[in-house]
Parts: C-alpha cells; structure tokens; sequence
C-alpha cells in the first residue's frame, strides 16, 4: 500500500468524523441528552468493533500494553464529550470550526513534543484550511448562535482531538488496527462511563430510538476514525495527518446540507474548495518534488 492509500485512509476517516455533528443533533432534536448520546456512541462502536476483531489476527499483549491501550482511547472519548456539549450551545457549522482548530494545536504539540518546528509548506496548507473553515462554517453569518460555553466545550474538543492524533501517530505496539481499535475505543468508553454513568443501559432509552442513533454516531465516530487513523496515521506521520484529517468540516457541511436541509450559501461552498485545495496542498507537493528527484 503506497504512501497516498494511507492518506486517502486518514482523509476518509476525517470525512466520516465530519458526519458524527449530524446524528448528534438529531439525537438531541428526539430529546436524548449528552450522556446518552456520547454513552451510546462510544459503547456501540466499541461493540461493533470487537465483533469485527474476532476475525482479525491477535497477538498476546501483556497488561502493561493493554493499559496504554486503552489509556490511548482516552482523548478519544474526551473528544466526544467536548464536542457533542459544544453541540448542545451552538450551531453545527460553527461547533465543526471550533473543532478545526486541532489543526494549528497539533503543530503546537509536534513542536513541545518532538522540538521541531513547523516547515513553511504545512503552515502555509494550516492557514488556507483555517481560512476556509472561516467562509465554509457560516461564521460570517449575522444569525449564527454565539456562545461562550459553546466556545469553550468547542476548543476542548480541538485539543482533545489533536491529543488522539498525536497519539495515533506514536503508538507503536504491533497489533492489528482493527484490534487495536477495540482496545482504545474500550478505554474511551469505560473513562466516559465515569464521567457519564450509563443510566441508558436501563432507563429504556434503547428501545425508543437511541439505539439507532447511538449506531450511526458510533460507527461514523468511533468505528471508522479510529481503524482508519490507527492504520493511516504512523505510516503519513502527525503533521500530515492532521492536515488530512480537515476533511471532516467539508463533510460536516455536505451532511447537514443533505439530511438536515440548512441553507449553504455561495460562500460556505467557497469555503469547502479552499479547504480541500488546503489539503491537497501537501499531497501536490511532495508528488511534484518526487517527480523533480526522477
């Protein structure tokens, strides 16, 4: 599998997290709170994944592996908290643009962590994201819900987010992506259930449509990002990845265009262009300067 699959894997898995904003508030239009819609996710997709472990290859993993497993998962789950709560005070489109923020925070964490510092190429590709994220998040719109907790829980999220990817790209224990997965997700979901008690598991919410819910958001946002990150991410690195992963804002507009039916203006379409010529920046680049090597 050549560099760019794995990068077409880190951007799928973007542009499914990009759909999770959806599903949230549509939970939340039926009346289901925070626990019980960020609970459900995290405990269905962690489900859904040990099913599809079975049939992948395992190796013994020793306790120690598993804690850092699964203690891995955490931001993962902080990151779903954060981001449905912002959900709960603003408007989609602007929650996603808060969320986007993980870009530039994740080039901070590359410099504390690994001291080096950004080259001109992934600021330059950060700063036509951000720009875009600007027109195609409707923030220059006079009616878009302002709120300081939603701000806040928003950049949260961001931080949270860039801490998982940052953490995707380093775990190195050999296991299987798939099974790995599990593991982490495992983690999210226990750490959640602490912050959260699961009251859902017996209240009777299950059977009155969170359980469709919970599916949809667990696969969109705990299934598939986490399998595609833990397999894309090591191989294209965090600072790629992180630009890569900006595909969930352009998605996360297409959905609530699609299913909830909000009005896109000119602009915001404008802004999803910007963005994916933001992330194609990069790709573009490094093909061309490899094709000078030739």
């Amino acid at each position: 599998m050549g560099i760019w699959k794995y990068a077409l894997l880190v951007f799928l898995g973007g542009c499914s997290y990009g759909v999770v904003s959806t599903f949230v508030k549509l939970g939340y239009s039926e009346g289901f709170g925070l626990s019980e819609v960020t609970g459900s996710q995290y405990f269905l997709g962690a489900i859904m994944l040990w099913i599809i472990a079975i049939f992948v290859p395992k190796i013994h993993l020793s306790a120690k592996q598993w804690l850092i497993l699964m203690i891995s998962g955490i931001p993962m789950g902080l990151t779903g908290i954060f981001y449905n709560k912002a959900l709960g005070y603003v408007d989609a489109s602007f929650a996603i643009i808060l969320l986007l923020q993980f870009t530039w925070i994740s080039i901070v964490l590359h410099y504390i962590f690994d001291k080096k510092a950004p080259n001109r190429k992934s600021l330059f590709a950060t700063a036509i994201i951000l720009l875009g994220s600007a027109l195609a998040s409707g923030f220059l719109k006079s009616d878009i819900t302002f709120s300081f907790a939603g701000i806040s829980w928003g950049m949260l999220a961001a931080l949270s987010f860039a801490t998982f990817i940052f953490i995707s790209a380093r775990t190195s224990i050999p296991v299987h992506p798939i099974y790995k997965s599990a593991i982490m997700t495992t983690g999210a979901s226990l750490f959640i259930f602490i912050l959260l008690p699961p009251t859902f598991l017996i209240n009777g919410s299950l059977s009155s449509g969170l359980l469709m819910y919970g599916l949809l958001i667990g696969l969109f946002g705990s299934l598939i990002p986490p399998v595609f990150f833990n397999i894309g991410m090591p191989k294209v690195g965090s600072g790629l990845g992180t630009i890569l992963s900006a595909s969930e804002l352009p998605m996360a507009i297409l959905m609530s265009s699609v299913v909830l039916h909000e009005v896109v203006t000119f602009s915001q379409w404008i802004g999803i262009i910007v963005i994916l010529a933001g992330i194609a920046y990069p790709n573009f680049q490094r093909k061309k300067s490899r094709i000078t090597d030739l």
